[in-house]
């Protein structure tokens, strides 16, 4: 099961506290289903779960036995839902939009301040799309048209989000893309276990980088350690070939031998190594005055 069926599962599972709710809920169900019209109202959804809460709420809210078709029996392989044509004028009726057909959303169904959420929350069911946060940060709303797709955005950010919108093979998508929208959002629609385990994906992740970067960091200050102290090693060998280590100053001496004998060492372990113990700046000042000697060589 995707995580997209997981947020719609733990979403149809959710009930309002209030009737208006329930008839916000159907309202965005109904106007972002497959069709909305006087003469035809159909949803079609791969979730059984919203198909049976759409079937639900349409008996509760407006008195309409609406039709459940299992994905056995309907060719298109999905759950479809439809409300018996005579029945279609009622369910207009009881959202405000009378005879004439409106692609718009009707704001007077919204009763209360629960309702707009509810609302989302059931346009989400029937269009709505969330991708694996393991894989990436994409939540949208499919919309038929384009003014039910600006009127839901503009719903959206009176409630305080930031959606996009484009179209996208004859439909309008609005969309968010930042993590923390998409936790505000499903928030608002109710699904506080999915906005919990994105979260938790997101920590996760951090950390996962966080560990990573410093890894990469460590691993190239090593590779740094390694091509100074071959770099070091060589000029002492040559040194060591050429003159002798005994000839250098005895402070010189000590270190040459020292490098020899540990070359994994980095400056600071060389320098607390000497007698007596010397920073790290001046084992790189002592090293520069060798590399020097060498390169005359």
């Amino acid at each position: 099961m995707s995580f997209s069926s997981d947020v719609k599962n733990e979403l149809a599972a959710l009930a309002n506290e209030a009737a208006c709710c329930d008839a916000a809920q159907l309202y965005g169900m109904a106007e972002f289903g497959r069709s909305f019209s006087l003469k035809t109202i159909a949803l079609q959804t791969e979730n059984e779960a919203a198909a049976r809460r759409y079937t639900a709420l349409m008996q509760a809210v407006c008195g309409v036995a609406a039709v459940h078709t299992a994905p056995s029996a309907d060719k298109s392989g999905m759950h479809a839902v439809t409300v018996p044509s005579e029945d279609c004028a009622r369910v207009f009726d009881r959202f405000g939009h009378g005879k004439a057909v409106s692609l718009r959303i009707n704001r007077a169904v919204l009763e209360c301040e629960q309702c707009a959420p509810a609302f989302v929350r059931g346009a989400f069911l029937v269009c709505g799309a969330i991708t694996n946060p393991q894989v990436d940060y994409h939540l949208e709303f499919s919309a038929p048209y384009l003014n039910l797709a600006r009127d839901l955005a503009t719903l959206l950010a009176e409630l305080g989000l930031h959606p996009r919108m484009v179209q996208r093979k004859g439909n309008y998508v609005v969309y968010f893309k930042e993590s923390e929208q998409i936790e505000d959002c499903l928030t608002l629609m109710g699904a506080m276990t999915a906005s919990l385990e994105l979260m938790n994906i997101k920590i996760v992740k951090n950390i996962r980088n966080n560990v990573n970067r410093k890894a990469n960091c460590e691993n190239a200050n090593i590779d740094k350690t390694v091509a100074a102290a071959l770099v070091q090693a060589d000029a002492v060998r040559k040194i060591e070939r050429c003159i002798g280590i005994e000839s250098l100053p005895e402070d010189l001496q000590e270190l040459c031998r020292l490098r020899l004998e540990n070359p994994d060492y980095s400056l600071r372990a060389l320098g607390e190594s000497l007698t007596p113990p010397i920073s790290r700046s001046g084992v790189n000042h002592r090293f520069q005055r060798i590399l020097e000697i060498a390169e005359d060589l």
